[in-house]
């Protein structure tokens, strides 16, 4: 049977119309499917006037075809069209209103998943959406896959400007708060266009988001079928009972998402691989939770190898278009109420969430960026305390990595302090903590930072209170150890201060000191 263009002739899911594209110094890539041996022509306009044209054939047996853009300014709006000769016949396609921009794409589990809707000022978050025309969303649907995908399966949102009914669609549906605030906040700061996708999916433990091969270099045992352990989570308030934006549909809310897919790889191969020939400027990741009681002590491994794949597969993808090392930021786990005090789930992978540095960037994650939030706790969250609702916080130390590691803005600090030495004044039983900037002291308190107390072969974890601080040093008092101190740790808690509370914070008192663990040499006190 002779096919008949046109009917295979088509832009890939995500090409569509009000999207952006990634602008100079990276070209962007066109692509989608068609006939083999077809001739593509790809055309940019803007109004009557023709910018450039790409031609192209269609390659099997992938039914492919793909051309990359000269790099453009930031702006628009244009037209793409795409053209397909096969014989005789011709069939064209065209999206309208692209934008050349920023392109970020925002990925993780339920913390990254909530919408507008859920989180603090609904009402305000959505008054503000006609300001920001230039900053377009897309949500993949939540779809997983045993086999690497070419293309998305489905779409959620196609390529939409920002409107109270998309970004306040229900809970967990659409479009993610982080990533819309973030790209907010950087284009208050850039000023052109941003374009923001949306592939998140609540419950989900990293193993699903990663390939095989990821998992298999960090001897990640296959267990397919085993359930992941979740914690539980309140369920929501019932039903929505406002008139105004917020709520905009009146309907049942759905049930929060308690485990979403733990086969591994199925989202890699159904939600970010389909992705790959996109160029992009960057990455948030918002995940961990899932972690904290699932293959928690390969996650060191698991988060630095993940990035590096999903840096080396868009580079490729895109044929060299993204960046190599494009920037990925993350936000680190918040609070959670626990019975159990004692658990460590939490604080162990914020620390593997960094490599085990405590930072970043650092040697094993280079170029990446980190939003501290174990101080943006909340304890009457309507959708459990593991999922705040203070997502504006979040997205605006998210922004600030941003502006410095991925924009290159100087003398701009993006992180809380970090002790850069520590030093036993053993006659005086004192600890002293050098840091690497001025703090700010919020809170006194004799629980926030401990010392690892050794008495023969046994250590164990004491308080330490503070016994002065000045504008960069911050003294510990160890006589609650009657042994050697052998090392100090701070904020090591689910749940290690109240709301923008926590013991130390640089001095703009903006940002907190992230935990950290540390041995301290030198002999007993």
């Amino acid at each position: 049977m002779v096919p008949v263009a046109g009917t295979d002739f088509r832009f890939a899911s995500y090409i569509d119309n009000y999207m952006v594209l990634q602008k100079e110094p990276s070209g962007a890539v066109i692509w989608g499917f068609g006939i083999p041996g077809a001739t593509v022509t790809v055309t940019l306009c803007q109004g009557q006037e023709t910018i450039m044209k790409k031609v192209t054939s269609v390659k099997a047996p992938s039914n492919t075809w793909m051309v990359v853009l000269d790099p453009m300014k930031a702006g628009g709006p244009f037209e793409v069209m795409a053209q397909q000769i096969w014989g005789m016949r011709n069939f064209t396609l065209g999206v309208h209103d692209v934008l050349f921009g920023d392109v970020w794409l925002c990925s993780g589990q339920s913390n990254m998943q909530m919408t507008v809707s859920q989180i603090f000022n609904t009402s305000m978050e959505l008054s503000h959406t006609a300001a920001y025309q230039s900053v377009r969303i897309f949500s993949v649907s939540l779809t997983q896959s045993e086999e690497e995908l070419a293309d998305l399966n489905e779409v959620d949102l196609s390529w939409s400007k920002p409107t109270a009914e998309n970004l306040g669609h229900g809970n967990f549906t659409y479009m993610s708060a982080v990533c819309w605030l973030f790209g907010r906040y950087l284009y208050d700061t850039l000023k052109y266009p941003i374009g923001l996708i949306s592939s998140s999916w609540g419950g989900t433990p990293i193993e699903v988001w990663s390939s095989r091969r990821t998992l298999k270099a960090c001897g990640v045992p296959d267990t397919r079928d085993e359930r992941v352990h979740q914690p539980k989570i309140k369920s929501m308030k019932n039903e929505c009972k406002s008139e105004e934006s917020s709520c905009p549909f009146r309907r049942l809310a759905p049930s929060v998402p308690v485990a979403g897919p733990v086969t591994h790889s199925v989202l890699w191969n159904a939600m970010i691989h389909p992705l790959q020939n996109m160029t992009l400027k960057g990455v948030v990741w918002y995940q961990g939770e899932t972690n904290a009681n699932y293959n928690r002590d390969l996650y060191a491994c698991m988060f630095p190898a993940l990035i590096e794949d999903w840096r080396q597969t868009f580079h490729y993808g895109s044929q060299g278009q993204t960046e190599r090392f494009f920037p990925f930021g993350f936000v680190q786990l918040s609070s959670y109420l626990l019975k159990n005090s004692s658990d460590y789930g939490f604080p162990e992978i914020r620390w593997h969430q960094t490599a085990d540095f405590g930072y970043a960037p650092n040697l094993k994650m280079p170029s990446t960026f980190m939003a501290v939030t174990m101080d943006l706790c909340d304890r009457d969250s309507p959708f459990g305390s593991i999922h705040p609702r203070d997502k504006q916080t979040v997205a605006y130390r998210l922004h600030l990595g941003a502006r410095a590691v991925a924009y290159g803005e100087k003398n701009l600090t993006f992180q809380g302090p970090l002790p850069k030495k520590i030093e036993l004044l053993a006659p005086r039983g004192l600890l002293s903590l050098m840091y690497d900037q001025e703090i700010q002291v919020q809170r006194q308190d004799n629980e926030t930072f401990e010392i690892s107390c050794c008495s023969g072969y046994q250590c164990k974890w004491l308080p330490a209170s503070m016994d002065t601080f000045s504008t960069q040093t911050l003294i510990l008092d160890l006589s609650a150890c009657l042994g050697t101190v052998a090392a100090v740790r701070y904020a090591w808690t689910t749940w290690p201060c109240e709301y923008k509370q926590c013991a130390v914070y640089h001095t703009s008192g903006i940002l907190p000191a992230p935990p950290f663990v540390a041995r301290v040499t030198h002999g007993a006190i």
